[in-house]
């Protein structure tokens, strides 16, 4: 009888606590579903940065829903875009934590997205292997988490806005407050390289300042287990040009006799990197070092190769590290766009007058990003290029035989959390204790955010804390979010946020 009683309790225990750690659960969902008007509304509002009257818009709107929670919201001017930073006191004893998030979203093409507009959010299922559409008001939001909605930023990054919303909409429901002080910094040029946020760091360092920053961008491990993300590689940019003929020549005049531009700007491409993938300009990747406890917290984050080259319909990868995980230690050199001539149905027969390539370079904590560029143009000179820094005169292409304009930025470096930090560990234990399971701890990210000011020059450390779905196209055409990870990043935020720090 008193085994059984042992038992009994014992059940009942493991029950309460299972409850416990799923108490957020079904709030969050009831309110995740009724907040998806609201979320239509603000996907509806053009984000893109070049376009300052439809930043201003969601400027406003962003700040009109966090002033109707209680924050009190500043407009910090740089020479750029503004940042937006909002505020919720607790108590002034109370740590601070600031959540950062970015509200502006990459350019679109309309006629590259399968739906009427990139700005009209549409729900979709999957049947086989085809995206259909599904009636917003005749689905069963609930018991279908496989949902996606689609719409340009409905990832990247409005979408963890609205879960954040969405949280704190659920804590005062439940007569909860924060369990500490609450700062909001919100980003509205990070699509393009966030120009003003140095600036704005070392101009209002008391706004900005915080005990630790939450990064609410980018995806989740591919496994859906909660993410943790301790560091992002930085990024710098390179524009590389190729002249031949002044104007495009006729190519069977002129084929096997002018140099063409297109196939110059090949062999410099081709040459920059082994048939492996490894870059082979010399020094590139000096001071990388992958030692024993590193490579430990790599193993540690569950193995995704087999995933990446499932879901990219690919059958080889590049053999900079060893692993997925390994190669984003390492800086990297894309080819992010080539132009050159005409093709499709405008094809011609001519010689081109130029070819253009976009490069960018990511950045690792170990890079320097001068030299990394600087070594770019020292290899294409030993090739026998004449390196430029400004489109050439006509005496310019008389003189030398082969030219290069080189166009380079560096828009900011790469920032760093040690894993083992007193913050990591919090958080992990946060993440753990409610759900069960230790999360996935990323080392380093190969998407690049611009938090390395508030690392370098406040001291602030800073996590990653991804919520949405890895294959959600950010960047790209039927940009999408998951119903299932929406609803899952407001229980997540509703953990977070009334857990003590």
């Amino acid at each position: 009888m008193k085994a059984k009683s042992t038992l009994f309790y014992m059940l009942l225990f493991i029950s309460s606590l299972i409850n416990a750690q799923r108490s957020h659960q079904g709030i969050a969902e009831d309110e995740g579903i009724k907040s998806l008007e609201t979320f239509k509304t603000f996907l509806a509002l053009p984000n893109d940065g070049s376009e300052e009257t439809g930043i201003q818009k969601n400027i406003d709107w962003s700040s009109e829903q966090l002033v109707k929670l209680g924050f009190t919201t500043t407009l910090l001017k740089t020479s750029f875009l503004p940042l937006v930073v909002a505020d919720l006191s607790i108590d002034p004893k109370l740590p601070t934590l600031a959540f950062y998030l970015h509200l502006d979203g990459q350019a679109i093409d309309p006629s590259k997205w399968d739906q009427e507009s990139p700005w009209k959010a549409v729900l979709k299922k999957q049947n086989d292997g085809k995206w259909e559409h599904v009636d917003w008001d005749k689905a069963s939001l609930s018991d279908n988490k496989e949902l996606r909605i689609f719409a340009r930023s409905s990832s990247d990054d409005k979408g963890p806005f609205m879960m954040f919303i969405s949280a704190l909409k659920n804590l005062t429901a439940k007569n909860l407050t924060p369990a500490y002080n609450v700062k909001l910094i919100l980003d509205f040029e990070e699509e393009s390289s966030s120009p003003g946020l140095p600036e704005a760091v070392s101009k209002y360092k008391d706004q900005l300042t915080a005990d630790l920053l939450l990064i609410l961008d980018g995806p989740m491990h591919a496994s859906g287990a909660p993410t943790l993300v301790f560091g992002n590689r930085g990024i710098s940019s390179v524009t590389l040009t190729t002249y031949g003929p002044e104007k495009p020549q006729h190519s069977g005049h002129y084929g096997n006799y002018i140099p063409n531009p297109a196939l110059r700007m090949s062999q410099i491409l081709a040459a920059v990197k082994d048939v492996e993938g490894r870059v082979i300009i010399p020094g590139f990747y000096d001071g990388i070092t992958i030692d024993k406890a590193t490579k430990v917290i790599l193993s540690n984050t569950p193995n995704e190769e087999e995933a990446i080259k499932k879901r990219n319909k690919i059958g080889s990868v590049d053999q900079v590290g060893q692993t997925y995980q390994e190669s984003l230690q390492y800086p990297s050199l894309n080819i992010r766009g080539l132009q050159s001539g005409w093709v499709g149905a405008q094809t011609r027969t001519i010689i081109p007058a130029t070819a253009t390539a976009e490069i960018d370079i990511r950045l690792v904590l170990e890079s320097n990003p001068q030299k990394l560029i600087s070594s770019l143009k020292e290899f294409i000179e030993a090739m026998g290029y004449t390196v430029l820094d400004k489109t050439p005169t006509d005496e310019q292409k008389l003189m030398f035989d082969k030219i290069v304009k080189m166009e380079s930025k560096i828009s900011y470096p790469a920032f760093r959390t040690p894993v083992n930090s007193e913050e990591g560990q919090w958080l992990s234990k946060v993440l753990e204790d409610y759900f069960g399971n230790a999360p996935v701890k990323i080392r380093t990210s190969g998407g690049s955010v611009p938090i390395s000011p508030f690392v370098n020059q406040l001291g602030v450390p800073a996590i990653g804390l991804p919520t949405v779905n890895i294959d959600n196209n950010q960047h790209s055409p039927n940009e999408n979010l998951r119903l299932g990870n929406y609803f899952r990043g407001i229980e997540t935020l509703m953990t977070v946020l009334t857990t003590s720090f």
